[in-house]
């Protein structure tokens, strides 16, 4: 039987390289960041939503999504976002899942979910294990500053804004402490697949 993985955690804790080591080990990862972007693509479901409910403004001359133009509108602005959330969202959660239906169909023992906002946007519910990366608050800081170019201020706000860390660590069934290097933290996600495989 599959196992449905759902797989967080906090900004710049390292859950895009975890998400990479679990491709590389053969395991089918849908990122759900990919997949809003496709729903978003000239002449899909999603753009046409938006455009209905921002306006042309937030197209390009090439029919694509002009991002910046649409970040303006929503992001300091929580009614406009809780919006645009409500257009794509269950797009972006109809695609996912038709992937892993797909996915387990071919019998693969893990389908790992690879979602941002898993506990936000209630992913963790159709998921039959949850996995958090987290490092400690000075590393995910050091990390952000250094990725993003931004200053400590900027950084700390942006962590501030998220859905605390350790809510999600507490909420997890399994979790990948990401405060070393690289090859501990392949040898935890090693470690991961032979338990959730065993599970």
């Amino acid at each position: 039987m599959t196992k449905i993985i759902g797989l967080t955690g906090g900004i710049a804790t390292g859950k895009t390289t975890v998400s990479n080591i679990l491709r590389q080990a053969g395991i089918p990862v849908i990122d759900a960041d990919e997949v809003a972007r496709q729903v978003q693509t000239p002449d899909s479901v999603g753009l046409t939503r938006i455009v209905k409910v921002f306006g042309p403004q937030v197209l390009l001359a090439t029919g694509e999504l002009n991002r910046p133009a649409l970040a303006k509108i929503v992001f300091n602005n929580k009614e406009t976002l809780k919006k645009l959330d409500d257009l794509l969202q269950p797009l972006i959660h109809d695609k996912i899942f038709a992937r892993a239906t797909a996915l387990k169909k071919q019998g693969l023992p893990l389908v790992v979910l690879d979602v941002p906002l898993l506990f936000e946007q209630h992913y963790d519910e159709d998921c039959d294990y949850v996995v958090v990366v987290y490092t400690d608050q000075q590393t995910q800081l050091k990390r952000l500053m250094a990725r993003d170019h931004c200053s400590e201020q900027a950084a700390r706000a942006r962590i501030a804004a998220q859905f605390p860390l350790a809510d999600k660590i507490e909420q997890a069934d399994f979790k990948i402490n990401n405060n070393g290097n690289q090859v501990e933290l392949q040898k935890q996600v090693a470690s991961l697949i032979k338990q959730l495989k065993a599970e």
